[in-house]
């Protein structure tokens, strides 16, 4: 390869276009105008968000669906501090996102001097958030350095990647020499863990599989192990719709619900893929220490947490699931009985705690087709709701701050989801409490034309806190909250709004928003059902 003189920000906008990164979600500051200029003829599409906040969340939104790295630009300061929550955000539910940044000068006073957007330490608050961090110190070393950001958050557990580039390199000019994408290693678990799984599966009478968002690039594998053993399948979160949750043997997603815990019980092997098994799925506890539990998983250092298996298979998901359907013996009894009892039992569970959003779900699965992705803030219309309540049919696609447990995030992932996947329906959901959170997204999906119903399911405040207090028998206060006029609001910033008299209403309502030249936002009061 020849070198070639570049600045830095021409430097890094070349190293992004040779890792094939297609969309940035980013803000122009004072600090990273170099990286602007060389952006504008790179034919890498910039989306602007409102808030670096939200730019973050746009990026991992765009991640999740297209399962390659996103990318979020911010300059110095206080505007990549903004970006931190969705940084940790990404790391909590293992997402690629690169956040780039501006740092102060290679020679700024170790103690400071009072810079512009001068922060103590930036690079040591984003490495307190992801999972890889460097600075540079050359020009030169720019493509490098994000050949290894890449390299880190696409092997092994994925996971974001903070490049910090101090800014007077950014204006400054060198030799570059280009890095090509360091390949990524597939791993495989030793033959004797492998040997070890077989026998067990071998004399399964009644196996059960768990799926969690590291399955995601696995669907078909482990469709197949599902079908081979008769098992049926349960998700996380993160990992609803690996399998299609129209599939019989399939139990659809949300480990909180009582007989998730009756499943796991009457299983004599369990086999769980790419899943933390975490207290942020298995709400009322974890999953009980007599489980004979197969884990499939790419982290060594997650494979015992929360679970010890009988059989830790660290490797690769859709690898170590193929060779296990190699060494079976032949096809075990239909599962489908099996799954059919206790899907009913869970939807049971499902319809109970989720019963004020049955109807919401019920309407929206009547307008999805079944590409849909929803985007999903941490509202109680979407964890007591759409999590278990509306049925998926493909991997990545519930976008849902799962471990972080964010406000506002559904509506700059939808964003993101979009951008990632234009031909595919995208749905964001929040509550009228988080979405004020990141509400100036409204403007920046407007401007994108994006196609994109924003469902605000409105209780008046922030519901979950308000029935904790009253669980507490604590004084209930300060979570009710004065409502703006949101279709207004939305209007106001470009995009198309509406107030809805009932939920009967929002499956019309949505239809008519996927088709529309913009983003529709859709007001609807929560059902008042007993609970």
């Amino acid at each position: 390869m020849n070198n070639t003189v570049r600045t830095g920000g021409q430097a890094l906008v070349d190293a992004l276009s040779a890792h094939e990164v297609t969309a940035v979600f980013g803000i122009p500051g004072t600090h990273n105008l170099p990286i602007y200029a060389a952006l504008a003829d790179s034919g890498i599409t910039h989306v602007s968000p409102r808030h670096e906040q939200g730019g973050g969340y746009a990026a991992d939104g765009f991640a999740r669906v297209s399962g390659r790295p996103g990318v979020c630009i911010t300059t110095t300061g206080p505007a990549i501090l903004n970006a931190a929550a969705a940084a940790a955000q990404a790391y909590s539910d293992s997402v690629p996102v690169l956040f780039i940044a501006p740092g102060l000068p290679l020679a700024h006073p170790s103690n400071g001097n009072g810079y512009l957007h001068e922060v103590k330490s930036q690079f040591r608050a984003m490495d307190s958030v992801v999972g890889h961090a460097q600075r540079v110190t050359s020009v030169a070393e720019i493509p490098l350095a994000v050949a290894q950001c890449f390299a880190a958050m696409t092997s092994g557990r994925p996971r974001p990647a903070y490049l910090e580039i101090p800014l007077d390199l950014l204006d400054a000019s060198d030799e570059v020499s280009p890095v090509a994408p360091i390949s990524r290693s597939v791993s495989i678990p030793d033959s004797a863990a492998l040997g070890a799984a077989h026998e067990l599966l071998s004399g399964a009478r009644s196996p059960l599989l768990i799926a969690g968002g590291g399955a995601a690039g696995a669907a078909a594998e482990l469709r197949e192990l599902a079908e081979a053993l008769g098992a049926p399948v349960v998700t996380s979160a993160n990992g609803k719709g690996v399998l299609s949750e129209d599939h019989p043997l399939s139990l659809g997603a949300g480990l909180q619900h009582p007989s998730v815990a009756g499943v796991v019980a009457d299983s004599d092997v369990v086999i769980a893929v790419g899943t933390e098994l975490a207290p942020s799925d298995w709400w009322w506890g974890p999953i009980a220490a007599d489980t004979t539990l197969i884990r499939i998983d790419i982290d060594p250092t997650s494979i015992s947490t929360n679970a010890r298996p009988a059989v830790a298979l660290v490797g690769d998901a859709a690898e170590t699931l193929a060779s296990l359907l190699q060494a079976l013996p032949g096809p075990k009894a239909d599962g489908s009985a099996r799954a059919q009892h206790w899907r009913d039992r869970i939807r049971d569970d499902a319809r109970r705690e989720g019963a004020r959003y049955v109807r919401l779900c019920e309407v929206l699965d009547d307008v999805l087709d079944d590409s849909a992705v929803l985007a999903a803030d941490s509202a109680m219309a979407c964890y007591y709701g759409a999590l278990s309540n509306l049925p998926l049919h493909r991997p990545r696609s519930f976008l849902y701050p799962t471990g972080l447990g964010t406000l506002g995030y559904g509506l700059p992932a939808a964003i993101g989801a979009k951008v990632a996947a234009p031909d595919r329906q995208v749905v964001a959901m929040l509550g009228d409490g988080g979405v004020m959170f990141t509400i100036a997204e409204l403007a920046a999906a407007a401007e994108a034309k994006l196609a994109i119903p924003v469902v605000i399911v409105d209780n008046g405040g922030y519901g979950e806190i308000r029935n904790e207090m009253a669980d507490r028998n604590e004084a209930v206060h300060a979570v009710d909250l004065g409502a703006p006029d949101f279709p207004a609001l939305a209007r106001a910033l470009g995009c198309h709004g509406v107030a809805l008299e009932s939920t009967d209403q929002v499956g019309a309502a949505v239809a008519a928003a996927l088709a529309a030249d913009r983003p529709t936002l859709i007001h609807v009061r929560e059902d008042e059902v007993p609970l």
